[in-house]
């Protein structure tokens, strides 16, 4: 009998009340489906999740992140999900469940619903607290409202609430990142998420630049309201933990590191993606699902297993590359002994002139730059 692997779970809910104009993740609006479709949907991932798990021999999963799409708009119907997935072999045996969720489509009860089902962890998509920027970049609900519902939050998610929170918004300012963060911290996050505005290609926010109907601040300015985040985010105990990311003390997100860490995940729902890692073989399979919702309830229930079809093979040269693509996105680098039984060498002896021109620098603000001169010298070995 072939031994059972740790993987982690990602899940992906398609379904978004409304559109934020940055967002370029794969969703449907939650008011052209009916209970029905919603129903069909949540079979068919709870079918996907168990093939997996028999097809890849998962015998643990760790970690569980639900994410989107906005998963708190399922409502009370998050209970018909939670429920299926607690009667799956070894899926409770995660030591850290994440669901994400927008301020303005929380209520009671399915906070409850999510507690007392296992849920652990609450990803909680603030962005801002500035109405003028919420405005300009469509995102619902003013922050009256959001505020009543970050209180609401915290009352049940007291020790393990995380927030997101974005810079370089239209309308922000240094002031107003900085009373963002401030505002946020009353309510007791353990956990914040601090991104630079990344305008993606085909969204309505690239739309609207073009057209001049927003601005959005410089790039030298959006920077700056970063790192004054960041100073304020320190000052306030927090810990610069990953590029984008900050924690108290043992709160750190679990599921991110294994992503980090290039350690096996397995993914469920339109869009979702998974990678396995063949540790005697030094490579792994990732496989991803289209993004549509129509296509993946079709294909599950026609036992179209995707991740066999739709699935692209890392070499070892690829998955090195990876495993210090993301490995250095974190505080602590590439796990070293991960790294020595992956591949048979240490990574200081992969890379050791970028480690040692860069050992006195911090490398997640300058990680860019770093992974250039890493690249190049893992090629230079490679064609030597």
């Amino acid at each position: 009998m072939k031994k059972g692997i740790e993987a982690s779970l990602y899940i992906h809910i398609p379904f978004c009340a409304s559109f934020c104009d940055y967002c370029d993740f794969y969703s449907v609006n939650i008011k052209d489906v009916n209970e029905d479709y919603i129903a069909s949907f949540i079979n068919a991932l709870v079918k996907d999740i168990k093939n997996q798990i028999d097809f890849f021999l998962v015998s643990e999963i760790p970690s569980v992140y639900i994410g989107g799409g906005t998963p708190s708009v399922l409502g009370k119907k998050i209970k018909l999900l939670l429920e299926a997935f607690n009667k799956i072999n070894c899926f409770t045996s995660a030591k850290e469940f994440t669901i994400e969720a927008n301020p303005e489509s929380i209520d009671k009860e399915f906070l409850s619903i999510c507690r007392e089902n296992g849920v652990n962890r609450l990803s909680l998509g603030v962005q801002t607290l500035n109405d003028k920027s919420r405005m300009a970049v469509n995102r619902a609900q003013n922050t009256f409202v959001t505020e009543k519902k970050l209180e609401l939050a915290s009352r049940y998610f007291d020790c393990n609430l995380s927030v997101d929170l974005i810079t370089g918004l239209p309308h922000q300012s240094e002031e107003t990142v900085l009373n963002d963060i401030n505002r946020v911290l009353k309510f007791g996050p353990s956990h914040i998420s601090l991104y630079n505005l990344t305008v993606e290609n085909d969204t309505a926010l690239q739309e609207k630049i073009k057209n001049k109907t927003v601005t959005l601040p410089g790039i030298d300015c959006a920077d700056s309201f970063w790192l004054s985040g960041r100073g304020a985010l320190l000052n306030a105990g927090f810990e610069h933990y990953e590029v984008s990311n900050f924690a108290r003390y043992g709160k750190r997100c679990a599921h991110n590191i294994r992503y980090w860490r290039m350690q096996n995940w397995i993914a469920a729902g339109p869009a979702a993606s998974g990678t396995i890692i063949n540790e005697n073989e030094s490579s792994a399979i990732r496989f991803s699902y289209s993004h549509d919702t129509d296509a993946y309830i079709k294909n599950i229930n026609n036992e179209k297993a995707v991740y066999i079809d739709n699935r692209e093979e890392l070499d070892s040269l690829t998955l090195l590359k990876e495993c210090i693509l993301m490995g250095y996105r974190y505080i602590d680098g590439a796990d070293p002994v991960l790294f020595q039984n992956r591949f048979g060498f240490s990574i200081e002896k992969c890379i050791p002139k970028t480690l040692d021109k860069w050992k006195e620098k911090n490398i997640m603000l300058f990680l860019n730059s770093f992974l250039c001169e890493a690249f190049l010298e893992l090629e230079k070995k490679q064609a030597s």
